[in-house]
């Protein structure tokens, strides 16, 4: 069973970064889709940014778009959201998600994803 990890979660002010981390137990070269996902309080789970590995696209939602990156380090079975830029908007439990092959429900689906991490948890003071 594949087991996914975040990391690099942590309490910063507005303006702020932080780079969060998803480490696999497995080879991510095999994975298709990565992607990172939030829950605020009270709000329903959103994706905000995904990877598609065999063309190393990305997507973003529009709320986090020119301030988070998604990125891959297959020789460490890693992959991170770079945030910088953070705002108070931007507190939420973080889970990273993966799948193999492709998918057709759209990158922000979340039964499209198989394997997902426990989350961690990003605050931003203002």
């Amino acid at each position: 069973q594949v087991q996914l990890v975040e990391s690099g979660g942590g309490s910063v002010q507005a303006g702020g970064s932080l780079r969060l981390s998803c480490e696999a137990s497995t080879h991510t070269g095999t994975f298709y889709y990565m992607a990172w996902f939030r829950q605020a309080p009270g709000k329903e789970r959103e994706g905000v940014a995904g990877l598609y590995t065999p063309r190393r696209s990305t997507n973003y939602a529009d709320s986090v778009k020119g301030r988070f990156t998604i990125s891959q380090e297959n020789a460490k079975n890693t992959w991170y959201l770079q945030m910088n830029s953070l705002k108070p908007e931007d507190t939420a439990m973080y889970y990273c998600a993966a799948r193999f092959g492709l998918m057709y429900g759209g990158w922000f689906v979340e039964n499209e994803y198989k394997f997902w991490g426990q989350g961690t948890q990003v605050t931003v003071s203002s």
